[in-house]
């Protein structure tokens, strides 16, 4: 799974939530112009001037921030006018851009380039925004000003942007528990720095013990299955860290891609055994950390005046309530893990006839295991090998021509990469996205390939992001984790890495299309359970045939990709799609089974082992050979990313998206007309509009599950 930064994790939400200090204030005046946050940038979109940024910009900058925001904050607090839209949401909305500038290059560095330096800033940086988040929202005459105004909104003729911010602001400070009397806002901004600080801990030590958990063997022969591509470079990533031998690097979540590959099934076990055993032990152990988070989450929501945290983030979704969500899990479990226990049966019988032709002992099936079997049986039963299919896919031509080429497509978009301009790595490539009409959209970043400072996993994120109101242009980047070639190789990608360039870049979509008035309303600006929403519609399009045609060719021949292949692939779109379901539910129903703990249950929980195992029990997930997509040690989602009870939304969102993709192949598909629809209602109106509305207005009814159940082969 991917996402949105602090993301999607929104890294720069509309009220900075990671800065003030005990340091005197200082003014923006007061930084030096030498700063390259002094001043915005002069660059094409305001592109930040990373050649410019040193470590040593971060702080300074940090601090005339800090004063410059607090003190715009109180100047509209303390406005002896009366409240008026303009005078206080609007003065909100305008407020925060030195700060802005410097958390959306900081907030994305730590993420994807980060270094022991960024981390020690981190530290800092962390609680005291949570602090300058709090001295926003707990301030009582500023909350009394938007309450004022929410109040009487019927009165006060706004747009219906308007309209939906003001109803957005009011909630926001609602349920940061601005209501509160003194003494329990004490208290809860402690929580708050706290649990900044804590989060902080949990990414740092989950890069940490991602980096040592990686495997390392001293033979080729051990990583039988891989490619010589792949072979040679886990040779490079050992050569790297002064290793003999051979390094497979972890991915984010629990089943590494190469178990689906490796021959050697103790090789393929001690890979699993360190993916699930990161964290938990040594000095990157995040047990205690997990412990105090979801503890201090649960007390927070009681202060605020919700039975927990599930409660409490459920104020601000689409879903409205845990019980719809866990009714929601509960609907699709069951069928889920039925057909997971049936997908064992013929992965079991599958393994015990090969161990019986080559006069081997048979063995029980392990997770280590699932994918190995599934990948020979989907083989046997479609006639399709995943690595024959990888010299189809090779990275440069699926952008160009399959992700960039759908979207001209759609959207009447044009792509020039631009060599002149410069990312925060070399790795990092930069492309002006120009509209139908000629006039220039904002840039695209893409950061494809692991790095050991980068974090696990795949995001969208922004540098900037459109508003008429205070003019700003788009900057956003996507964030991969490919492993790059050894050598000149080229860059061959799996049809999971396809998939996750395609979702990404409909994240990018949605923030590049979208055009709004208000900061706030900006691109992904929209509830957690939504945000998944447009950028898995827009992995249809990677296996739509005109797509498929225009962005395949065989690396070597360029033949292309052929057409009954294409075929197959889509008559196993179905296949383990069990395994698939209960290992994404469980990570959900771990989600919410601490989230919806109240403070005192929180309180009694000691070991998150016997916690998570029974959860899964209870769902009914408790399937032999299926581990959950993620644990709670290595939940950065959860615990670092911005989807505390909110994992949910992938499958939440996948409802409203195999949907749409039905209505777009019931009304012609990669037509102009489709898109330019979709981006009207969906893409282009980014948060400014409830979300929901979106949807009834983009398909002219009401949402269905149907689709969502026949895509995962939940019918029957």
């Amino acid at each position: 799974m991917s996402g949105v930064a602090r993301h999607s994790r929104a890294r720069a939400p509309r009220y900075p939530d990671r800065v003030t200090s005990t340091t005197p204030h200082q003014s923006a005046a007061a930084l030096p112009a030498g700063n390259p946050f002094a001043a915005p940038s002069e660059l094409p979109c305001e592109l930040p001037p990373f050649e410019r940024i040193r470590d040593e910009h971060f702080l300074p900058a940090f601090d005339a921030g800090f004063a410059q925001h607090r003190a715009e904050i109180e100047a509209i607090a303390s406005n002896p006018e009366p409240a008026t839209f303009a005078n206080t949401i609007e003065a909100l909305e305008r407020s925060g851009e030195l700060l802005a500038r410097v958390s959306d290059v900081f907030w994305n560095l730590t993420s994807a380039h980060s270094t022991p330096a960024l981390e020690a800033i981190e530290r800092e940086i962390s609680p005291r925004s949570a602090q300058h988040a709090d001295a926003i929202f707990l301030n009582g005459a500023l909350a009394q000003r938007v309450r004022d105004l929410a109040s009487r909104s019927g009165d006060l003729d706004l747009t219906p942007e308007q309209a939906h911010v003001l109803e957005r602001t009011e909630l926001e400070f609602r349920v940061h528990g601005a209501a509160l009397d003194d003494a329990v806002k004490v208290e809860l901004a402690d929580i708050n720095t706290r649990l900044a600080a804590l989060s902080t801990r949990f990414e740092q030590r989950l890069l940490a013990a991602t980096a040592d958990a990686a495997l390392v063997v001293d033979t080729p022969e051990e990583l039988d299955g891989l490619d010589e591509a792949e072979i040679e470079a886990a040779r490079e990533a050992a050569r790297a860290k002064s290793h003999d031998g051979y390094r497979l690097p972890l991915v984010l979540f629990t089943a590494h891609p190469a178990l689906a590959r490796l021959t050697n099934r103790d090789v393929r076990r001690r890979l699993f055994d360190a993916s699930v055993g990161r964290a938990a032990g040594g000095e990157h152990d995040s047990t205690e950390t997990v412990l105090e988070i979801v503890r201090l989450r649960a007390r927070r929501a009681e202060l605020i005046g919700f039975p927990s945290h599930s409660e409490l983030a459920a104020a601000e979704s689409t879903a409205g309530s845990p019980t719809a969500i866990a009714d929601r899990l509960e609907l699709l479990a069951t069928p889920a893990a039925r057909n997971a226990r049936r997908e064992r049966e013929v992965l079991q019988a599958f393994a015990d006839e090969l161990q019986d032709a080559a006069g081997a002992e048979r063995f029980e099936l392990e997770s280590w295991d699932w994918p190995y079997y599934a990948e020979l049986v989907r083989s046997r039963d479609f006639d399709l090998d995943a690595a024959a299919l990888r010299p189809y896919f090779g990275a440069e031509r699926v952008l160009r021509d399959g992700v960039f080429w759908a979207a001209s497509q759609l959207y009447g978009l044009t792509f020039a990469e631009r060599d002149d301009l410069v990312g925060y790595h070399p790795d990092v490539r930069v492309f002006e996205v120009g509209d139908a009409d000629g006039q220039v959209l904002g840039l695209y970043l893409l950061d494809l390939f692991a790095r050991e400072e980068k974090s696990g996993g795949a995001w969208m994120s922004s540098f900037r992001q459109q508003n008429e109101l205070l003019g700003h242009p788009t900057v956003i980047v996507n964030v991969l984790n490919v492993p790059k070639p050894a050598g000149d190789a080229p860059t061959l990608l799996t049809l999971d890495e396809v998939t996750t360039l395609y979702h990404e870049f409909g994240h990018a979509l949605h923030g590049l299309l979208a055009h709004v008035v208000y900061p706030s309303s900006g691109g992904t600006s929209v509830p957690r359970d939504f945000v998944e929403f447009p950028s898995q519609v827009n992995e249809m399009w990677m296996l739509w045939p005109e797509v498929v045609r225009h962005s395949t060719a065989h690396v070597t021949t360029g033949a292309p990709l052929p057409d009954d292949l294409i075929d197959r692939l889509e008559a196993a779109s179905t296949f383990n799609q069990g395994f698939e379901t209960v290992e994404y539910l469980a990570a959900s129903v771990i989600d919410q089974a601490w989230h919806t703990l109240s403070a005192a249950e929180a309180d009694a929980v000691t070991d998150i082992d016997a916690f998570e195992a029974a959860a899964l029990t209870r769902a009914g997930l408790d399937v032999a050979g299926v581990r959950s997509r993620y644990h709670s040690r290595y939940f950065k989602h959860v615990f670092a990313g911005g989807y505390a009870a909110g994992y949910y939304g992938y499958i939440w969102s996948e409802v409203l998206d195999a949907d749409t993709v039905e209505w777009f192949r019931e009304h012609g598909g990669l037509l102009r007309t489709n898109g330019d629809r979709f981006r009207q209602h969906v893409l282009g109106v980014g948060g400014s509009r409830d979300a929901m509305d979106a949807v009834r207005a983009f398909l002219g009814r009401e949402p269905r599950i149907e689709p969502l159940l026949e895509r995962r082969g939940l019918t029957s």
